[in-house]
């Protein structure tokens, strides 16, 4: 569904100098920087996937997704999505994608989002049978019923964000662009986003989704291609992704006596909360969880124990290190 071979987007910029005769120099002769946001990155996205794109700020994320959106052009390279060149065929192209913008509204502040719906339905032509029986059903999915007769500014970060997903999905895009989408949401707001995503991409939506809250990524994404100084670091599942530490589990331990050392092969502990209670990763190619619960158990005894896959972030942190000098 989307094919990208050796994309590239350089900037062009132009250097002045900081004293008074350095900047008079310039007018006449200016130095010229060139910047490499994106460096010949290359990728395929098949019909009904959801994929994760992160990386740090000034990775070459938003530049990418720019330029899949049509919104710019590239230096070098290709891009097909489902059969359109998007900086080349806007028009026609956009008739098939969506996007949401966590920080960007597409919502008129003045008027009630239903408003904003029925422009878009002559925007984008949509018949009226078609443009209300999915307007119907998606305001439903939402409960979004009543909120959606009240002026925009009266809507809370949630409720709006609500709404930015119906507008974006009234046209019945094949592939959606999300950017930060549950971003300033309460933990209720999220999970409902979240829970219509996952609905949508079941009924076949083509999703890209970049974050930097990495529980988006971890909940939703099946995928993710990681991306930092312009050059893809990393395109698998998120599962191969932690892979990349070995077969680690981030523990917590609370013991019934005090434990005054930890010092198990295969153990180390990552945060000492008290003398009773310890944030640990153990290393399950060492040591087994029964051996380790054994050993604690002799020594002071567990009282509570919860085990976890090491955090997504911890593994992202590693593997930039890794590749520092990308």
């Amino acid at each position: 569904m989307i094919k990208v071979n050796e994309l590239e987007k350089t900037y062009k910029s132009y250097q002045r100098g900081n004293d008074f005769l350095s900047t008079l120099k310039s007018i006449f002769k200016r130095k010229i920087n060139y910047i490499e946001a994106v460096k010949g990155i290359s990728f395929d996205i098949d019909k009904g996937e959801l994929v994760g794109f992160i990386g740090p700020n000034g990775a070459g994320k938003s530049t990418t997704i720019k330029m899949l959106t049509g919104v710019l052009h590239p230096t070098a390279g290709e891009v097909d999505i489902i059969g359109y060149t998007p900086w080349q065929d806007r028009e026609q192209y956009v008739a098939h994608i969506g996007a949401v913008f966590g920080q960007k509204s597409q919502l008129i502040w003045d008027i009630p989002p239903v408003d904003a719906f029925y422009m878009n339905k002559a925007i984008y032509d949509i018949p009226a049978e078609e443009f209300e029986e999915t307007k119907d059903k998606l305001v439903k999915m939402l409960e979004v019923e009543e909120l959606i007769k009240k002026p925009t500014r009266q809507l809370s970060l949630g409720q709006r964000m609500k709404c930015e997903f119906i507008m974006a999905m009234l046209h019945r895009p094949e592939i959606v662009f999300l950017d930060e989408p549950t971003i300033g949401l309460d933990v209720i707001a999220k999970e409902t986003i979240r829970e219509f995503i996952k609905e949508m991409n079941k009924k076949g939506v083509t999703f890209i989704l970049t974050t930097h809250d990495l529980d988006d990524i971890e909940q939703l994404a099946r995928r993710v291609i990681l991306i930092n100084n312009g050059d893809i670091l990393f395109d698998d599942t998120i599962e191969v992704l932690k892979k990349h530490l070995g077969n680690k589990k981030h523990i917590r331990l609370k013991t019934e006596e005090k434990l005054g050392d930890l010092s198990i092969h295969g153990v180390k502990c990552k945060q000492r909360i008290s003398q009773k209670e310890f944030e640990i990763e153990l290393d399950n190619s060492l040591i087994e969880i029964k051996d380790f619960i054994d050993q604690v158990n002799q020594r002071a005894g567990v009282l509570d124990i919860n085990i976890q896959e090491l955090p997504i972030e911890r593994v992202i942190k590693v593997l930039f290190g890794q590749n520092k000098n990308v």
